[in-house]
């Protein structure tokens, strides 16, 4: 069974997925990373060059090899769940947990990233993740088995709560 994370950039995903490898001594597996890698060019290039639904067939791939694996964080890019065939994916092998966060505390800690390119292409950065967070809330919250708001919470308080309600949602009885 692998702990699974998924939610808007910003919201803490990669820096809760390596307290999280590094307390259980499992391996973390980053999807963004992974693409970039197969496709030999960054995110922003991919999307520029081939455009997002050769991205999104890229991280399908990564998605559908990755979550056959067992005892594993599995840490997939914010639109993962764009796709129905990676949530069924993910949620066959893992418990999801969605990291969520208010739209001012993710452009804080997003600002200056530009390893994304935009979305929407046209709209201000904090028009952009209102309006992408309103579209996508409804498919993280019907593929998240947990929700945990994130604003407030250290790392490592994020950390221990789903250590916790992943050791209850394995433990039998």
């Amino acid at each position: 069974m692998n702990i699974v994370l998924i939610g808007y950039r910003g919201t803490g995903k990669s820096a809760v997925g390596s307290v999280l490898a590094h307390k259980l001594g499992w391996p973390i597996y980053g999807f963004d990373p992974m693409i970039v890698q197969r496709a030999g060019r960054s995110i922003p290039q991919i999307v520029e060059e081939l455009g997002w639904e050769a991205f999104r067939d890229l991280e399908t791939e990564v998605t559908l090899e990755y979550a056959q694996k067992d005892c594993c964080i599995l840490d997939p890019g914010g639109g993962c769940i764009l796709r129905p065939q990676n949530v069924k994916a993910l949620k066959q092998g893992g418990v999801v947990f969605w990291l969520q966060a208010s739209v001012p505390v993710i452009a804080e800690r997003i600002q200056g990233d530009d390893q994304r390119p935009s979305l929407t292409g046209t709209n201000t950065f904090i028009d952009e993740i209102s309006q992408v967070l309103e579209e996508r809330t409804p498919k993280y919250q019907a593929a998240a088995d947990f929700t945990i708001d994130t604003d407030r919470l250290s790392i490592e308080e994020v950390a221990e709560r789903i250590l916790d309600l992943f050791r209850s949602r394995s433990t039998p009885g």
